[in-house]
Parts: structure tokens; C-alpha cells; sequence
């Protein structure tokens, strides 16, 4: 897209952020209620201190992708380490460089900080994110347990 512009989130931008989170969480078969909503909008543009950052993905003057990711310490180096933890993308513009420019922003602004790395999940069944991943970062051996409290 020519015209595609990845910015910071904005407090400007919480109804487009909303419709793209809210289509995010629809895409994996799930909900937040309001008050998640309310604070994780709040952390992504640093009215509460947290290190978690958001990125808008603009086109046409309409928000088509976001990125959420925050930076944390490792036991494995110096420096902070990037997590980039949800990667959004309206369906009518996939396949257009929309996720891969969100994540390149991340990967820009991890530089930046010096961050040796930036990580992400995805689901196993999200055949069309890990094309773009598997064209874009090395896929590790890991596995992820996970315990709900």
C-alpha cells in the first residue's frame, strides 16, 4: 500500500482501536470485558506508566492493522528483550504488507533500544500469519505451557 502509514497509538485513535482489537479477539474465539479494554488502551499509550507500546497501521486515514508489544528483562542477556504480543490486520487488506510492516515497526524500534531480539507466539492454526513469520523470523523449537490462575 502507497499510502500506508505505521504510527504510535494515539488516545485520538481508542474507536478504531476497539474495532480492530474487538475483531482481533472475535478471529481467535474470544472476549474482554470492558475493564481489560479500558486498561490494556491505557497501558499501549503510557497513561499508566507501563512499558507496553501500540502501533496503528494507516491507509487511506483508516486504522487497517495494529501491533502491541512491550519490552522486559531477560535472564539470557544485558539488554531488554521485545515481545511483540498481538498482530492485527483487517481481513479486506491482507496479503497487502500491512503485517509485515507492523512488524518491521517493532523491529525498528526494539533497534533502537538495543534489544538483542524480538519474540511472538502464534497459534498453530494461523496458516496465513505464519507464512508472513516464516518469510521473516526464525521459527524456534519451543513450546508453551500455561497455567490459568
Amino acid at each position: 500500500m502507497s499510502d500506508l502509514e505505521v504510527r504510535p497509538l494515539e488516545l485520538s485513535d481508542e474507536a478504531e482501536w476497539r474495532r480492530l482489537w474487538t475483531a482481533y479477539l472475535a478471529f481467535y474465539e474470544t472476549s474482554l470485558p470492558e475493564e481489560v479494554f479500558r486498561k490494556t488502551f491505557a497501558r499501549l499509550t503510557g497513561e499508566d506508566g507501563a512499558s507496553m507500546a501500540g502501533l496503528l497501521a494507516v491507509s487511506g486515514g483508516r486504522a487497517v492493522g495494529l501491533v502491541h508489544f512491550l519490552f522486559h528483562r531477560s535472564t539470557w542477556s544485558t539488554g531488554d528483550v521485545c515481545y511483540l504480543q498481538d498482530l492485527y490486520a483487517d481481513p479486506e487488506v491482507r496479503g497487502m504488507g500491512i503485517g509485515r510492516a507492523l512488524v518491521e515497526a517493532v523491529y525498528e524500534r526494539a533497534a533502537a533500544t538495543g534489544a538483542p531480539e524480538v519474540y511472538w507466539l502464534t497459534q498453530d492454526f494461523n496458516a496465513t500469519a505464519r507464512r508472513l513469520y516464516d518469510r521473516i523470523a526464525t521459527k524456534t523449537p519451543f513450546i508453551v505451557y500455561q497455567k490459568n490462575l
